[in-house]
């Protein structure tokens, strides 16, 4: 059940991908020397190992419980949480004059990720916790911020988002929790709000609850929402939580995976109304929402790898120890299964998808730190673009390949996989919601279509893949040298997902407006296919980095060989998948739409 942080592959992503050694010369980033960097990550990587990955499978079988009004969280939890916070955990990429660390997101990405390895249901409290962060330094007031983000950055409080209701769904259009104004400036919040992570738990003082909700006047859909600070207890003059508000957990949820989450039903005003305060403008909630989506969606494609990692560490360690069958060339007697091709393909799958969806998150977390902090304003609009282009795919395909992953390590654990005691079958039902919440592949397909490439004509997916194009010139110079063979066929097979996603993208533009469904119908393959490339992408330029250090006679040898052979796979068994994927796309609509609603 241990977890050990892939500590050599996050640094190397980190530095020779993601530009860690330019990002700590931006302003505000200074602190984040290589030193710092190397350090931080060791001790998170100490903490999550030690603390919170030995809870995981525990909290699995003896989940949260909910009786009398109250959430008991699983055994473990709230120390861990508790010493999760008086560490620092929670801060790490928040400023510094609110208690946080203020690093890079570059350096929070990793520290996500091990967090999320060692427990997903553990790590969705200060995932939650982050984007009401996010949104209040966004959108909160002077006061509100002075009130709310030490106790949040701290650890002491956490945070909450509340979109969902029953009628509503993923439709925020529909949502009709109401916020009535009172005389002196506060809200009185009324209705019901379902799926809330940790929307009630006892694992901190107190809870901030973001409500999405109409005041009376509003105008109907979107437009008339607004955000509102709802706290579970009401803080006195002091900031210390005072009289309890008129928010209360009815009931949590019984789910196929992430049990150890307390997924809450909360009702609003049962009881007069519940306090809270308008945050920002009235009318502007779902933009503001939309700042704690987007850190969550990162946050949540960040999982997706997270849960990856652990499903191939656990699958490897299976795989040398497990004997079983004589080796095909001959042994005497039966080997460990990790000599059998067809295990080293499935164990190959699963490392080289999780590498090259780390790969791909580190690098939009870098192109968000670039567009922060940047001083040259055509750099950070460039580098937002970048980074709003990726995020959908960093949520949808890592989240995607996740549940590939997870099920892979099951096949290679065989009847054992099957079995809840080796806790491979765990990994797949955690991962399974990650597709669904925080907005489902297909809305983060209808994000990538609509807002990320139809919006501004295709300009930013045309300049992305002209950086691939870029690094294809870089592989033909080593085509002729004694790793040839392998970047022959990465070129190859990265050229042909290149010009793949450019003919998706045109076809994307062309045909938006007169066949809309028929677009919409692949919206989920185009990112899927954009995700391939981009990933397929940076394993390719992983493994010039790679060679150019075996050249130079630099660094590990062993791992720079692996980084390439890894990459070489990608290409060969995923990056192959584009040709097919593009036809699906721009053929494959007439398939889709081909049944009325009632043949099916």
């Amino acid at each position: 059940m241990s977890y050990t942080a892939p500590l050599k592959d996050m640094l190397f992503v980190m530095n020779e991908l993601a530009a860690l050694p330019a990002i700590s010369q931006l302003p505000g980033c200074e602190d984040a020397s290589a030193d710092t960097v190397e350090a931080v990550l060791d001790e998170n990587a100490k903490f999550c190992g030690a603390v919170v990955a030995p809870l995981n499978h525990a909290s699995d079988k003896e989940p949260s419980s909910f009786h009398d009004g109250q959430v008991h969280t699983s055994n473990g939890f709230k120390d861990a949480f508790k010493a999760f916070g008086e560490a620092g955990w929670q801060g790490v990429q928040h400023p510094a004059g609110f208690g946080g660390q203020g690093l890079p997101k570059l350096v929070a990405a990793p520290c996500t990720e091990m967090l999320n390895s060692a427990s997903l249901s553990f790590a969705l409290c200060p995932l939650l916790t982050d984007g009401a962060i996010e949104a209040l330094l966004t959108a909160g007031s002077d006061a509100q911020k002075a009130l709310y983000l030490e106790p949040l950055i701290s650890g002491r409080w956490t945070g909450t988002m509340n979109l969902t209701e029953p009628q509503a769904g993923s439709d925020l259009a529909a949502v009709r929790a109401r916020a009535v104004p009172q005389d002196d400036g506060s809200y009185k919040v009324f209705g019901t709000k379902i799926f809330i992570t940790y929307g009630e738990h006892d694992m901190a003082e107190n809870i901030v609850h973001l409500v999405l909700a109409r005041t009376p006047d509003a105008p109907e859909g979107v437009k008339g929402i607004s955000l509102f600070a709802v706290p579970k207890f009401l803080p006195g003059a002091d900031g210390s939580p005072g009289a309890r508000n008129d928010v209360h957990c009815v009931s949590i949820e019984h789910k196929l995976g992430i049990k150890a989450s307390p997924t809450a039903v909360l009702q609003f005003g049962d009881h007069g109304g519940a306090i809270g305060a308008l945050v920002g403008a009235e009318n502007r909630g779902l933009e503001y929402m939309f700042i704690m989506m987007n850190s969550a969606r990162f946050a949540v494609g960040m999982q997706g790898v997270a849960v990856a990692e652990r499903a191939y560490q656990k699958a490897v360690r299976f795989a040398r120890e497990r004997v079983q069958s004589r080796d095909l060339a001959g042994s005497a007697g039966p080997v460990a299964i990790i000599h059998h091709p067809d295990v080293r393909r499935m164990l190959m799958s699963m490392r080289a998808q999780t590498e090259a969806a780390r790969a791909l998150a580190y690098v939009g977390a870098a192109a968000c730190d670039f567009a922060h902090h940047h001083p040259d304003a055509t750099t950070r609009t460039s580098s937002q673009a970048f980074y709003e282009y990726l995020v959908p795919l960093i949520k949808g395909w890592s989240t995607e390949l996740a549940q590939d992953v997870t099920s892979t390590g099951i096949q290679v654990h065989g009847g054992m996989g099957y079995i809840e005691e080796t806790g491979a079958a765990q990994l797949y039902r955690d991962a399974r919601i990650l597709t669904i919440y925080e907005g489902t592949t297909a809305i983060q397909a209808n994000d990538l279509v609509g807002r990320k490439t139809v919006r501004d004509g295709g300009a930013t997916a045309r300049t992305i893949i002209a950086q691939v194009r870029a690094t294809e010139a870089q592989l033909i110079a080593m085509r002729d040298g004694a790793r040839g063979d392998d970047f022959k066929a990465i070129l190859r097979h990265l050229s042909s997902g290149s010009a793949a996603l450019e003919e998706v993208v045109a076809y994307v533009l062309e045909n938006i407006k007169s066949d809309t469904k028929g677009v919409f119908s692949g919206s989920v393959l185009y990112l899927k296919l954009a995700g391939i490339v981009l990933g397929g992408w940076q394993m390719a330029r992983a493994a010039l980095i790679a060679a150019q250090k075996l050249d130079a006679g630099d660094g590990d040898a062993q791992f720079c060989q692996a980084k390439i052979g890894t990459a070489r796979f990608f290409a060969d068994h995923v990056l192959s998948q584009a040709a097919g994927l593009r036809s699906a796309i721009i053929e494959g609509s007439a398939g889709v739409l081909a049944l009325d609603e009632e043949q099916f």
